[in-house]
């Protein structure tokens, strides 16, 4: 089952980094991503921009805005796509990040979403 791990993040905090703290931090990925291509649970991921746009319906027409679609200060800042057995799995993948190991002070944090089939008939 592929699940889509949705990296949130506090862009202030992000922007306070210095260059070598930022960089630091991205270095930790890459060994991330090579196990989990090893062992098969990686299907894709990247980092996306802090700008948001949101679309939605109100009153029968489209809406369009900036900014998240919930009222958050934090951000979908990365998405990744893993392949797990089970809702388990995927946690003790996704947990492997360094976003889920930043704490409250590195405003980061993930959130799993199991594919849908229903979506893709």
């Amino acid at each position: 089952m592929r699940y889509l791990v949705l990296a949130y993040g506090d862009q202030k905090k992000m922007e306070a980094l210095t260059k070598e703290q930022f960089e630091a931090l991205v270095a930790k990925c890459k060994p991330l991503d090579d196990e989990l291509k090893r062992s098969g649970h990686y299907v894709s991921g990247d980092s996306l921009e802090w700008a948001t746009t949101s679309i939605r319906t109100r009153g029968g027409k489209m809406v369009v805005t900036d900014g998240p679609f919930v009222e958050s200060k934090e951000k979908v800042g990365g998405i990744i796509v893993i392949e797990a057995r089970d809702l388990n799995e995927a946690i003790r993948v996704a947990s492997m990040h360094p976003a889920a190991r930043l704490g409250e002070e590195g405003g980061w944090f993930l959130e799993l979403r199991p594919y849908s089939a229903q979506c893709h008939q």
